[in-house]
């Protein structure tokens, strides 16, 4: 039983140590590997490390996205942690995988309006995941249902994992949606231009919120190690103004 301990420890070191990570801090005020993701007529926004934290105030419907890594990421998962400190309107907080171009999936954590015909506006605080292309108004649902809004001033975790075409997401360790499946859209009607969502960077926004973002991390075999490795409490006081690529 001693020797089978063993094994299964040093089996388990094994894996962990195959995987590469991605972490980021933002200890050191760098954004170089950052981009911003935006509607395509709108002004890109603003991205400032306040005490070792990325903060960005949203006052627009639309999600703005920041986002990180390449087409040759593959599976993977995605994690940040998140404190909404003022809600301006209709809002999201919204974790993004497979980033490639201006192709992306998403999940929000959002409050929408429902508009049916013959009954008065209704407004819902939801969980929706949904794919497509960021500068087109056409996604596909692959997730909705009834969730809380994140708390103000209080930090919330959101995780995000892809295997293949299955999608798993979580909040605060909880687990909201999955095991969900995307299809393959490929030579379907009207939905044949869309990509397979097989690979791609990752990503997290907001609308209509100022937020604080902090340690986001990616794992999976496709993603190189980098960032600092260290993932702590929020220590100096300084702010930087991060300058971004847009496309």
């Amino acid at each position: 039983m001693q020797f089978l301990t063993v094994v299964v420890i040093l089996f388990f070191i094994t894996v962990s140590a195959s995987a590469g990570t991605f972490i980021e801090t933002f200890k050191d005020d760098d954004l170089e590997a950052w981009q911003e993701l935006v509607r395509l007529d709108k002004a890109p926004g603003v991205w400032e490390v306040v005490d070792d934290e990325l903060q960005t105030v949203s006052r627009e419907k639309f999600v703005r996205l920041l986002t990180t890594g390449d087409s040759t990421w593959k599976d993977y998962t995605v994690e940040f942690d998140v404190k909404p400190l003022n809600k301006h309107g209709i809002g999201a907080i919204t974790i993004a995988a497979r980033v490639q171009g201006t192709w992306v999936v998403l999940c929000s954590i959002e409050d929408p309006v429902e508009l049916v015909e013959g009954k008065p506006p209704r407004q819902r605080e939801q969980i929706s995941c949904v794919y497509g292309d960021f500068h087109d108004i056409i996604f596909i649902r692959l997730h909705a249902g009834p969730h809380p809004l994140l708390k103000l001033k209080k930090w919330s975790h959101l995780k995000l994992s892809v295997h293949d075409n299955i999608f798993n997401f979580s909040v605060n360790e909880k687990q909201v949606m999955g095991p969900a499946e995307m299809p393959n859209l490929i030579g379907v009607p009207d939905f044949g231009h869309f990509p397979d969502f097989r690979t791609g960077g990752v990503g997290f926004g907001v609308s209509n919120y100022t937020a604080r973002f902090d340690n986001i991390i990616v794992t999976g075999d496709s993603v190189p190690n980098s960032g600092g490795f260290a993932v702590t409490p929020q220590g100096k006081l300084t702010t930087t103004w991060g300058r971004l690529k847009q496309f």
